[in-house]
């Protein structure tokens, strides 16, 4: 591909990545609320499916690094057409991942009990939840080696194909779980259902990624240990990276349950679902940059690797600093609309807003570098600070959990796991990956921080003023229904988006992304000279 077919499929990824995660955020704000209420009936039920899920998460730590290695391979070997390699590659990493799946299930039924009891699970309910829990392994570990194929897709640049069948995924979730919900079926058919919609957009990768190489076959006699060995060159380092997050993002359900009980991760999920779905609107540039770096890199093309980076950080950051601000002016009014909870406690209320801003600072500091760089040459020192930035976070979490917990109340020790996520991420990302970013720019920190950040704080200037008058004013309870968080957040969000298109963007810029918009409505533009 040249420079301006991997732009144009960069842009046209991220369309539809955005697509994607429209739907699955309205789609998930339904979806949420009616868990939340429906298994509230029994305290216990919404906290052991979000734990079940937190499993789920730590399930990636199986993939030793392979998914990464699957996608940058099938981005290298796509250029040189290599098919009877890219075979062996694939067919092995398949095979490797079935067998990891079937040590892991039998390891889960062993230990099950023992979980169950760690979670701290009432008595009444512990065997109808370890059998749940048997159930759930049984069906992610049916699912995990087909979980190779949307990887193969992003490697094959075809992350549009991808993100449709995300979206099925997510439309026939919502149909089940609301089928479950409205006709009170049982907590294990919940279960067992939102796997299946687990499974099916796997299988469909699987068939529509093998037949775009038809040189390509998935053979158990093509799994090399050779191969395998070859491949873990990157796939440890990557592994390395995978796992320090993992424990940086998925830790925060298992240090709480385990401290201060499975009940606590509900209110705890009500503040930090918020912040997930900023998350999900946010790193949606630097996923499809990342099978880019990966063919940039593969045909050493460094100016052009540079020039992606700062492109995709600024605008990550162009998008992500009004919605940060929009929805921590409104958190209140957004746990509520989630939840249906009327009153949200204090507890909630912070861990919303301390995790929203962790999740802002991945963006500045982490998202896009991190992302284009594992995947471009970077993988072993980007590993080193993965892991010790994840095992500070860890640490941190359980320490100031305890702490929290005997100071201030057992309700706010959920605060704990918040803060243990946001001091090192603040710290690691400014201490050492901004800097790293510099360099990796030639520019200096200041220059960097000129050209990626102050626009868009620039440009988010007019609307942090208009919505501290809304939230001050007196003629109205700002924000004390859903209508008015609606309304109001849609007034603030628009003064944001006028604020970025006139302070942050050059009337260059202007002149040539209206023209753009112009031309996708059928319309004409006039010329704007640069």
């Amino acid at each position: 591909m040249t420079r301006d077919q991997v732009k144009r499929n960069v842009v046209n990824s991220a369309l539809t990545s955005y697509l994607r995660i429209v739907v699955r955020i309205v789609l998930g704000l339904v979806t949420f609320r009616l868990l939340y209420q429906g298994l509230n009936a029994v305290p216990e039920q919404f906290g052991f499916w979000s734990l079940l899920w937190a499993v789920f998460g730590y399930g990636i730590l199986l993939d030793f690094g392979f998914g990464y290695s699957a996608q940058k391979r099938v981005a290298q070997y796509s250029v040189t057409q290599d098919w009877p390699q890219l075979s062996r590659v694939l067919s092995s990493i398949f095979f490797f991942y079935l067998l990891m799946a079937l040590m892991a299930f039998l390891l889960g039924v062993i230990f099950s009990g023992p979980l169950v009891d760690l979670f701290k699970v009432s008595p009444e309910h512990r065997s109808e939840y370890r059998r749940i829990m048997i159930v759930f392994l049984a069906g992610i570990g049916l699912a995990f080696p087909f979980g190779i194929f949307p990887e193969v897709l992003q490697g094959q640049q075809r992350i549009s194909v991808a993100n449709n069948l995300n979206i099925l995924g997510s439309v026939a979730n919502f149909l089940a779980v609301a089928c479950v919900v409205y006709f009170q079926l049982s907590f294990m058919t919940l279960v067992i259902v939102s796997l299946a919609v687990i499974l099916l957009p796997y299988l469909l990768a699987a068939k529509l990624a093998l037949a775009h190489m038809p040189g390509v076959r998935i053979r158990p006699s093509l799994f090399s240990f050779h191969t395998m060995l070859d491949t873990s060159k990157f796939s440890l380092f990557a592994y390395a990276n995978t796992l320090s997050n993992v424990i940086r993002n998925k830790a925060d359900q298992p240090v709480i349950s385990s401290i201060l009980g499975v009940s606590f991760v509900t209110p705890y999920q009500a503040g930090s679902k918020v912040g997930e779905m900023f998350s999900m609107l946010t790193r949606q540039i630097a996923e499809v940059l990342t099978p880019a770096a990966a063919h940039l890199h593969a045909k050493g093309d460094a100016s052009a690797l540079r020039e992606m980076m700062l492109g995709g950080m600024r605008f990550s950051v162009l998008g992500a600093t009004p919605l940060y601000l929009v929805t921590a002016f409104y958190m209140h009014g957004m746990i509520r609309i989630l939840t249906g909870v009327e009153h949200p406690t204090g507890p909630m209320m912070w861990a919303g807003e301390l995790l929203l801003f962790w999740y802002y600072s991945l963006v500045l500091t982490h998202g896009v570098f991190k992302y284009m760089f594992t995947m471009a040459g970077q993988e072993k020192r980007m590993m080193f600070q993965s892991v010790a930035e994840g095992a500070i976070n860890l640490l941190l979490s359980i320490s100031l959990t305890f702490w929290i917990k005997n100071t201030f109340g057992v309700d706010w020790g959920i605060l704990g796991v918040a803060l243990g996520s946001v001091l090192p991420t603040f710290i690691f990302g400014w201490g050492l990956l901004w800097g790293w970013a510099a360099h990796e720019a030639q520019l200096s920190r200041w220059h960097l921080f000129a050209r990626v950040i102050l626009p868009a704080w620039r440009g988010c200037a007019p609307m942090v003023a208009v919505a501290l008058a809304v939230r001050f004013q007196t003629f109205w309870p700002s924000g004390s229904n859903t209508w008015l968080v609606f309304a109001e957040g849609a007034v603030v969000g628009a003064v944001g988006l006028l604020g970025i298109w006139f302070f942050s963007f050059t009337a260059a810029e202007r002149g040539r992304y209206g023209g753009t918009i112009c031309r996708k409505l059928g319309r004409k533009s006039k010329e704007v000279p640069a």
